[in-house]
């Protein structure tokens, strides 16, 4: 059988290499070398896994996770792992069970995929402009930027729409429509939020350490707890980014950092009753310190409208407890999220509805099949989204008939 494949990125070069061993498969590129969007995943180490178990898996998928079930079962994440360490690619697990490349570097994950894919046909800087499916001939007619091919089975791995410069640039949407699919909405997700508040830029720089973010997006309440930090215009760190993808299609948003979530407001009372004790005689911009790091401290103090010069003996009880309150419940202005050109991956895709969760095969058309960030699946950060990537490959790969 002859399968074509676009795109020779994670999804693309695993569902290759697994075809080859029975099939001849071409692989199609537009870019000058293969994994280009891999070479700088996990600031170029390459997060391409996370050492969980399907649960926690499913747990971090924000889109996709009925589709997902039958896939993950039979490509887990651990299978992932041992995947990678049979063909070659010592790995090691990291903070919150996040796999790199021994190496730390995401070129030898590409090397060992492209190492795979030693049977296919790898046809860089060829993008596909037109597939169509010839009925009087029983195949799929693929037309790219140097010739016209037929194949028995067209595999689409094309990727989602961030990071344009990899080659991400949304063709695999463009070639389901032709075929009659659905596309969700494409929305940024692991990205950047944007603040309306001028005092950010003020912030700029500041990581918060231990904060839970909070959000209430049309009515529904999230949080997360982690790391924090401020840009020129808003906020990133692995808890914005992680709530970017569960607020991107909200139409009313509210947003606030819990500074102290250890502390409940009784707790956090009590101690800051023993600071002032313990500082009474110092300026209320000293005793903010030992809240937040400085520019914060004065940022809260001038929304409380408190002189950070006076002595903390002068603390009212009212002033007080506007601290507690903004300690506890900062309340900052969402302006949306920063565009699609800088989000980690891409929300929303072919509809999993009109594919079969079990083989990736198009519902509407025989032969055509979806694999990875193309698909309307996403995943929070921490190697949940290459294991989406392997996963379906792997599905697609295992069931073509």
């Amino acid at each position: 059988m002859k399968i074509a494949i676009i795109g020779a990125g994670a999804s693309g070069l695993l569902a290759g290499g697994v075809l080859s061993q029975e099939h001849d498969v071409t692989i199609f590129d537009k870019n000058e070398k293969c994994g280009k969007k891999l070479y700088i995943t996990g600031k170029g180490r390459c997060n391409l896994t996370n050492d969980c178990d399907k649960e926690v898996y499913l747990a971090n998928t924000v889109r996709g996770k009925k589709f997902m079930m039958s896939s993950i079962n039979a490509f887990p994440p651990k299978q992932v792992i041992e995947f990678f360490e049979k063909l070659g690619l010592p790995t090691k697990v990291e903070r919150g069970g996040r796999v790199f490349p021994q190496s730390d570097k995401a070129s030898d994950v590409i090397k060992i995929l492209q190492k795979f894919c030693q049977n296919c046909i790898i046809k860089l800087d060829e993008g596909v402009i037109d597939i169509a499916f010839e009925n009087a001939q029983n195949c799929f007619k693929i037309t790219t930027t140097q010739r016209i091919y037929n194949f028995d089975r067209v595999v689409i791995a094309t990727g989602g729409k961030s990071y344009s410069a990899t080659g991400s640039t949304g063709d695999g949407y463009k070639f389901a429509k032709k075929f009659g699919h659905t596309i969700v909405e494409i929305k940024p997700a692991l990205v950047a939020i944007q603040l309306k508040d001028s005092f950010v830029k003020a912030l700029q720089g500041i990581t918060l350490k231990n904060v839970t973010l909070k959000a209430i997006a049309d009515g529904k309440k999230l949080e997360f707890f982690g790391e924090l930090l401020f840009t020129d215009k808003g906020l990133t760190g692995p808890i914005a980014l992680s709530m970017s993808s569960h607020i991107n299609r909200a139409e009313k948003v509210e947003l606030s950092i819990d500074f102290k979530p250890a502390l409940d407001e009784t707790k956090l009372k009590d101690r800051c009753l023993r600071d002032i004790e313990a500082n009474k005689n110092k300026s209320i911009s000293t005793f903010a310190k030992l809240f937040f790091p400085k520019a914060v401290g004065k940022v809260v103090l001038e929304r409380i409208k408190i002189d950070e010069q006076k002595q903390v003996n002068s603390f009212t009880s009212k002033e007080r407890q506007d601290f507690i309150e903004m300690t506890k419940n900062f309340k900052v202005g969402y302006d949306g999220l920063y565009p699609l050109e800088s989000a980690i991956i891409t929300s929303g895709g072919v509809d999993t509805k009109e594919i079969n969760p079990k083989t990736m095969e198009s519902k509407l058309q025989a032969g055509l099949y979806f694999i990875g960030e193309v698909l309307d699946i996403d995943c929070l950060t921490g190697g949940y989204n290459l294991t989406s990537a392997f996963a379906t490959a792997y599905a697609c790969a295992k069931n073509m008939k």
